[in-house]
Formats: C-alpha cells, structure tokens, sequence
C-alpha cells in the first residue's frame, strides 16, 4: 500500500485547491470555475492519506463501477476527528467529511471516487432564516442517498459535457444539495414551511423580464433571487410554486420559444440563433429542440 507523507494537511477549496497532491495520481475530471462548489473524480491505485481537514464540507461517494469487486476487497478505514471505522463502501455509498473536521482515509485496491466539496458559507445564506444553528453531523461511507447520487451525477454529467452546461443549472444542483445536507445531516431540524406563498405578481414580472432581456448570457439563480429579494433556497421554492417550473427549465422554455421566432422570421443561420438565444452552439440549440419538441430546429425552419 502506498503511503503518502503523513503530516497533517489543510485543503482550502475556496483557492482553488484540489485533492491532487493528497494523493498518488490526479483526478480524472475536475469542475472549472463552479461558484461555491467544487467537484472531482478519482481513479486511484491503494493508497493511505495523511491526516487532512478542509474549510468547506466535503461530500465523498463512491460510484457503481461495471466489473464485480470483492466487496472485502473495496472496504476500508476512514477516521473522522480521531475515531476510526471500517466502511464497507458499497456502490452509492457517502460520507460526509463536515468543514473542519480532521480525517484520514485509505483504501485497499485501486478504486474510482467521487468528492464533492461545498462552501459553508452558502449553507448560511441559505439556511440562516429557518435553522436556528448549521452545524453538520459527520458521516462514515456506510449509507446511501439516493437525492444525492442523482445531484452528484447530474454534477458529473456537467463537467464531462461542460461544452453544453448551463451555470444555471450547476446552480439549481448547488442549492439543491446545500439543502439535502440542511435538511437531513444538520445536528438541529429546520423550521417547517408548510406556509410558503407564491411569488408576488410584481416579482414574476421583473424576473420574466430580466430572463428575456438576457437569454444571450448565462443567468444565475442567485441573480434571479437578488432580484425577489429571496434567498436562493426560497426563491427556487416560490417559483417552482408559481410557475410548476423550476427557474432552469423556464429559462430553457424561453431559450427554446425564441429561437422558433427567429427560425420563423429572420435570415439567420442556426448557429447565429443558438448563440442568440443562449445556447452555447448549433449542436446545442438541435439538442435541445429535438428533446423537448420531438423536431429539429430546421424542420422548423421548413415549416
């Protein structure tokens, strides 16, 4: 087994830093530029890591893999803040590494692993008006969840088509998961919100027309919320309740209803018009159309 210098370590995700130089080989795919959030998956031989700890919450997941493994075999130890576990590491498995928090980790056979690292400080925002106290509770790789498999795939789907990834949608997978991590591994339950309203009329149409005004840029959910006056949290919650649309699939309705305005009157080519309406190319645009019309942008066009 390969052991790397055993000196204790800090990882500060909010530089930029990475997991690399913890272990023997670098990560297969790294996200690039994520506000708040970062990702990295791993494919590495048996190794043991020094003592480390970060200043944002770690989430590390272990994927299905496709060959059967001896599930002896892919088990490990990990210690958490000085108290050591055997993890079985089952496909799905997490562990939750709160910010902080001093661990240590090793595994026995060559392994691919996902981490997902996310900033405390949107958990606050976030959080701040219905937890009394954000704290998160450690967790050894011995349980799955499901809401945060799909999150961290989703996640992975990005970085590796990041071509066709919208900031907008790593954004509605940031605060979904800062709110599966709020609501479910938080040492105090948050206050129920049962009572929540719909968006003003005022606030839709400030927002619907901010959209349209700036289909050609990526938009963010933060400045979506900025504009209601909402955490981001409550914002997403508000107008999924208002509009039975998520902000990313409305924005995507709005991308995708202009575009068939130009393909109906303008001389534009098609790659003009993915660019138009916020696309990031021709493949895109057809991508998209093909999708959620069941046509292509040009048997639009011929109609």
């Amino acid at each position: 087994m390969k052991r790397l210098e055993d000196s204790s370590v800090s990882i500060d995700f909010s530089c930029k830093q990475t997991c690399d130089f913890l272990l023997p080989q670098p990560a297969m795919l790294k996200s690039v530029d994520w506000e708040h959030l970062h990702f990295e998956h791993h494919h590495q031989p048996q190794f043991d890591t020094p003592e480390h700890e970060s200043n944002w919450h770690v989430i590390a997941y272990c994927p299905p893999i496709s060959c059967s493994v001896d599930s002896q075999m892919r088990s490990g130890e990990r210690w958490l803040d000085g108290k050591l576990k055997q993890e079985a590491r089952h496909d799905g498995d997490i562990a939750i590494i709160p910010a902080g928090i001093v661990q240590r980790c090793n595994w026995r056979m060559t392994s691919q692993f996902t981490i997902v690292a996310i900033d405390p400080t949107l958990l606050q925002q976030i959080g701040q008006d219905w937890l009394n106290r954000i704290e998160l509770i450690p967790q050894y790789m011995t349980q799955q969840d499901a809401l945060i498999q799909g999150i961290i795939s989703a996640l992975r789907a990005e970085v590796e088509n990041s071509a066709i990834g919208e900031q907008l949608f790593v954004d509605s997978l940031r605060t979904a998961l800062a709110i599966r991590l709020l609501r479910n591994y938080c040492t105090t339950k948050p206050k129920s919100l049962k009572n929540a309203k719909k968006l003003s009329q005022l606030n839709l149409q400030q927002i619907t027309e901010y959209v349209h005004e700036h289909l050609d840029q990526e938009i963010k959910l933060t400045e979506l919320a900025a504009i209601a006056q909402l955490s981001p949290y409550y914002f997403l919650r508000l107008f999924k309740q208002t509009t039975k649309v998520t902000p990313h699939q409305y924005i995507l309705q709005c991308r995708i209803e202009q575009a068939k305005v130009l393909l109906q009157n303008s001389e534009l080519s098609l790659a003009e018009i993915a660019l138009r309406v916020g696309f990031c190319d021709q493949s895109h645009l057809t991508r998209c159309f093909k999708r959620l019309l069941g046509v292509t942008p040009k048997q639009i066009q011929q109609e």
